[in-house]
């Protein structure tokens, strides 16, 4: 309904073009939204106000010369020109019914659109580092980034869903690390295990695992792993220089056999972390890996990139990115003076790899604590010679669980933390799912265990899957009760729906493609949230008020094929969240 009167505008404002009002080559932006009055029509359009002063009128003299050039069609009972100059459009009521013949031609189709044909785009999303298994907060950034991504698909984009795996670097050598002492506590070696190393029970269990393949080939005796270390925390050391020189003494006693442990800790982990997206809904079609841009010399390159535009300088015996002059705060190191690259030199790398795969638009989803790193990535781009506006960041605060009044800290390091797996196990994925997309993203949450596993109307997820069931239980009543659904007898009757609740239900169904494609190119899946919770609430409120199987066949095959149009939307929408629409509760 909203895209044939954007085009009966557009074929209005056509006819100014041809009357001359209007330049030839003059494009309008066409805004129109639903009214929040009734008393002001269905739809209003501020065009007038918008075009008045290329067209050299006023608003209003503007507003009726659109009016006068729009098209006859049957949808439209009433045109007004209200205040400076707004055009507001009075839906033809017979009109309306048509969205059930929509809904239930286009079936799982219904709401998709073009927006975004011949756009590529590149969503990534989740890239935990994988030093351990997802918790609960990258869970929200697995559904958000999950939605976002089968929304834009929804709208007609070509989406390429990616996660980076930051498999290289100081934290995936403290991981390697951890797992090579907890390995040599299982050959019998006594030894401290270090205040800085990953502690939780999965890096016993890699370890067990690896003692079981290898036996004792990666032993080595406590006495040469320990020797000379400077002390730890708990000894009145420096955590950091005691990590960093275990993980040296590793290296050095383990020799090729480092990369072994190293790959064996990444391998198991990096598995886990697929199981448990591919359990919660969520897939890929790229796991890109930090280690192959050093691989393929890609960070060399970036570096020759920057360095030609004139963005490199020497200082202190480290290489400088100067990307204050692009908009970040101050410069930024890429090689360090011991001739490493930086984790940023990376990042840069991977951002020219994305560039140079030829993506219309790159979003990129992170965790809110990294809000301080987007002006330095976009200072890459710029630097790189890339139109900036091309990266989308997202930002996603993290989750926060409760059992009772207690938070529950999340730490990957001490180990405790409560895993995305035993959240699905414990609320579901449905729950979990929904429960993580209901805010905009950028939005604390507080995760409600006991809310999210109620069987009740206070729990917005079984509130619309109980929309969804009750639709079901109706046409489960009808043939037990030997009756036979004749949808077109419903179809030609649908004028019969005269109820409030029904004309409330008609017109949300209408609202469902207009809402699929703002939900999209916003990237804000909690809009289709709060769409699904109003359609259940007014189907709920039409379900209570009237009986759908009357003896009236007319009236019941009209009121049958209204709900199953209802059912098919909330099957589409809840299909785009990876939710469950069950026949029964």
């Amino acid at each position: 309904m909203k895209q044939k009167l954007e085009s009966l505008l557009q074929q209005a404002v056509t006819a100014l073009k041809t009357q001359g009002i209007l330049e030839n080559d003059f494009i309008a932006q066409i805004n129109l939204e639903r009214t929040r009055d009734v008393l002001h029509g269905d739809f209003a359009t501020n065009l007038a106000m918008m075009l008045a002063k290329p067209a050299k009128l006023n608003p209003r003299q503007l507003a009726e010369k659109i009016v006068a050039a729009l098209p006859n069609d049957a949808l439209i009972s009433k045109v007004d020109i209200a205040g400076p100059g707004f055009i507001n459009f009075f839906i033809n009521p017979d009109s309306q019914f048509q969205i059930v013949k929509q809904v239930l031609d286009a079936g799982a189709e219904f709401g998709s659109s073009k927006i975004g044909v011949g756009k590529r785009v590149q969503v990534e999303f989740v890239s935990a580092n994988p030093t351990g298994p997802l918790h609960v907060g990258h869970g929200r950034g697995a559904a958000y980034g999950s939605a976002v991504a089968d929304l834009l698909a929804a709208a007609g984009f070509e989406v390429e869903r990616e996660y980076y795996v930051n498999d290289a670097g100081r934290q995936m050598d403290i991981l390697a690390t951890s797992v090579w002492l907890r390995y040599l506590e299982a050959c019998g070696e006594v030894l401290p295990f270090p205040s800085n190393g990953y502690r939780g029970e999965y890096v016993r269990d890699i370890s067990a695992n690896l003692h079981k393949k290898a036996g004792d080939a990666y032993r080595r005796a406590s006495t040469l792993v320990m020797a000379d270390l400077p002390a730890d925390e708990p000894q009145g050391g420096d955590k950091e220089k005691h990590i960093d020189a275990l993980i040296d003494r590793a290296k050095t006693l383990l020799g090729e056999a480092y990369k072994e442990v190293f790959q064996a800790g990444l391998d198991e982990i990096l598995d886990d972390i697929k199981d448990d997206l591919a359990e919660f809904g969520v897939s890929y079609q790229q796991w890109f890996s930090e280690r192959s841009l050093m691989d393929d010399h890609s960070v060399e390159q970036a570096l020759r990139r920057l360095d030609a535009a004139g963005y490199l300088y020497q200082q202190e015996g480290a290489t400088w990115f100067a990307s204050s002059r692009l908009g970040d705060e101050k410069d930024r190191v890429v090689v360090r003076d011991n001739g490493q690259t930086t984790y940023f030199a990376s990042d840069i790398a991977y951002h020219m790899h994305k560039l140079d795969r030829g993506f219309d638009q790159i979003v990129n989803i992170w965790g809110a604590d990294h809000h301080g790193y987007i002006p330095r990535v976009k200072a890459a781009m710029q630097a790189l010679g890339a139109d900036e506006s091309k990266l989308k960041v997202l930002l996603v605060q993290f989750a926060i669980l409760y059992r009772g009044d207690e938070k529950v800290q999340m730490s990957t390091r001490s180990g405790e933390f409560v895993t995305l797996r035993q959240l699905r196990s414990e609320v579901g994925r449905d729950a979990c799912r929904f429960f993580y997309v209901m805010r905009k993203s950028e939005q604390h949450m507080d995760f409600d265990l006991k809310l999210a596993t109620s069987r009740s109307n206070e729990n917005p997820v079984y509130y619309v899957q109980y929309a969804h069931a009750r639709v079901c239980s109706v046409l489960r009543q009808l043939d037990e009760k030997g009756r036979q659904r004749n949808p077109h007898l419903g179809m030609e009757n649908l004028n019969l729906l005269t109820e409030e609740q029904e004309a409330a239900l008609l017109t949300t169904l209408s609202k469902y493609p207009e809402t699929l494609e703002r939900a999209a190119v916003n990237y804000e899946p909690h809009q289709l949230i709060h769409y699904l919770r109003e359609l259940a609430n007014q189907f709920h409120s039409y379900y209570n008020a009237h009986q759908f199987l009357v003896d009236d066949e007319k009236l019941c095959n009209a009121r049958i094929n209204l709900i199953c149009a209802v059912k098919q939307v909330l099957v589409n929408a809840l299909s785009l969240l990876k939710i469950n629409a069950p026949e029964a509760m």
